[in-house]
């Protein structure tokens, strides 16, 4: 609107200066007529320039009015807008109120309810606590009462009742230990073993860094990459290839091989060394050194199993008998190597068998394979005695002395074998001696005395010897201090204290010896 007035004015500014230089202009002309003629003109041009103002200022209004309605329209839609908006936060606003107005209603019901509850609470207190005194006093007075009758303080009846009770009761409750454990040994002795007997000498646990991973040295880190290849195509070929996991850190020079499967592990090992001095790192390639390794490390299993019967002079069994035998190489019991174990137990036998008469080359097949079951695959069911002795005799071992023995070294059956007797022996030695699980000779010895003073801390122990390197603890105790009834409750105590102070591997076999001699002299 100001700038449609401001062009009107600008035209009557113009067409007034036309006018008046034109006027001017003709007032200097002599000429009358051509005066008149200029006047005119002049007066057409003022006319023109007024209408066309007035046309300016009437288009402008027009603009002006249409301008006003279409954003008085727009100013009533958003009018109505708000208003809608407002409406519903009017809506929103009273259904909050209904609702904060129920909600209070129901505290203030709860607030009623809460203060009649702690009325009811605070007045059954009272009668409580006025209870209580009563019984308080009715007790005082009776235990007066009972004193002057009885005529013994406090102290003295409760030291008279439980020395009483303690008399009574000492018979029973070894009688109940008694039959507890034997209900115990009965149920859980047999599944005990098996669990733990499979779980730890068949399963390759990691027990320690060093038994689960190896190491392979490189030229350079760049091999690095290689090895992991584009997108980690070849790093994945291998470990699917050979079952193993391999680590590539930052370590200089180095690639670690991890698997608890020994036999794996070397085999990737080998597999991976290979790789590297051959340079040709690629999924073909890898696949091709792997079985070639693999191969090669069955026949390298065989010559192991092969080299262990000439180690203990004996005639070569099967083939298979001899894979086995191999594959305990790669097998570990508490960080003994069970194939040089079974070899020393072989030996062991055979000098045992020739100090009693009997067969040595018999006891010595009897200690190689004794532990052959430890080399079966984790899928079969059993112990590893169990899983040796029918590997054997599935695998052509006729011998029922050797069978026996494989099966009966740890007393999971009844022996009836002498060879038998002389592999759980030579077991025994070659396993719990000093030094062959990484035992250091002073700690040895130090945990036999730590073991012997825990049974000489107790009162009715006049002398206590760890025999079997510690596997079991031969109790002497007092026959005057004790009744047989005591021995069982002081056996029990203590192989608690064992378990509780002492850190050992396997089991403790606690023996409790009580003795009454009696001596007369006959005249």
């Amino acid at each position: 609107m100001p700038e449609i007035i401001i062009a009107a004015l600008v035209a009557l500014l113009l067409g007034a200066g036309l006018t008046f230089f034109v006027t001017k202009g003709l007032n200097k002309n002599p000429g009358g007529a051509t005066l008149l003629s200029a006047e005119a003109q002049a007066q057409e041009i003022l006319d023109r320039a007024t209408r066309e103002s007035e046309r300016i200022v009437k288009d402008g209004e027009l603009r002006a009015k249409e301008d006003t309605f279409r954003r008085r329209e727009e100013l009533t839609r958003d009018i109505e807008r708000l208003r809608n908006e407002l409406r519903e936060n009017e809506r929103r606003v009273e259904k909050r109120e209904d609702f904060l107005s129920d909600k209070q209603k129901d505290l203030n019901k709860k607030d009623q309810q809460l203060e009649q509850l702690q009325k009811k609470i605070a007045e059954k207190a009272t009668v409580l606590d006025k209870k209580g005194k009563e019984l308080d006093a009715l007790l005082e007075e009776e235990m007066k009462k009972l004193q002057h009758i009885t005529g013994l303080s406090r102290e003295n009846a409760e030291k008279l009742l439980f020395d009483r009770l303690e008399r009574q009761l000492t018979g029973e409750v070894a009688l109940r230990l008694q039959q507890h454990e034997k209900h115990i040994k009965q149920t859980a002795e047999g599944k005990a073993r098996e669990i733990i007997i499979t779980a730890i000498q068949r399963s390759a646990a990691d027990h320690t860094a060093d038994t689960t991973v190896s190491t392979v040295d490189i030229p350079s880190d760049d091999v690095k990459g290689r090895i992991i290849g584009r997108e980690g195509r070849n790093i994945r070929t291998f470990e699917k290839a050979t079952g193993v996991d391999v680590i590539v850190d930052d370590t200089p020079g180095v690639v670690i091989v991890s698997a608890f499967d020994n036999v794996r592990r070397e085999t990737a090992r080998l597999a991976l060394t290979k790789l590297i001095a051959d340079g040709r790192i690629h999924p073909t390639r890898i696949e091709e050194v792997v079985a070639e390794t693999q191969k090669e490390m069955e026949t390298h299993i065989l010559e192991l199993g092969r080299q262990a019967v000439l180690d203990v002079d004996l005639t070569m069994p099967s083939e298979k008998i001899l894979y086995l035998l191999g594959r305990l190489r790669f097998r570990t019991s508490y960080s003994q190597n069970v194939l040089n174990h079974s070899i020393e137990v072989a030996h062991l036998c055979g000098l045992i068998a020739s100090e009693v008469g009997l067969d040595p080359r018999l006891a010595r097949r009897c200690g190689l394979l004794h532990d052959i079951g430890k080399a079966a695959d984790h899928e079969m069911e059993g112990g590893h005695p169990k899983v040796g002795a029918e590997l054997a005799k599935r695998y052509g071992e006729q011998n029922a002395d050797v069978l026996h023995a494989i099966i009966g070294h740890h007393d999971d059956v009844t022996i009836s074998h002498p060879y038998t007797m002389l592999v759980a022996a030579a077991d025994a030695i070659s396993a719990s001696r000093p030094g062959a699980r990484r035992e250091t000779l002073e700690k040895y010895v130090k945990r036999l005395e730590n073991l012997e003073a825990v049974a000489c801390g107790f009162p009715e122990v006049e002398a206590a010897f760890a025999i079997q390197a510690g596997r079991e603890l031969r109790v002497i105790a007092s026959s005057q201090r004790t009744s047989d009834a005591d021995a069982l409750r002081v056996c029990r105590e203590i192989a608690r204290a064992i378990e509780q102070q002492l850190d050992y591997p396997g089991e403790i076999k606690v023996t409790v010896i009580r003795e009454t001699r009696s001596v007369d002299v006959a005249k």
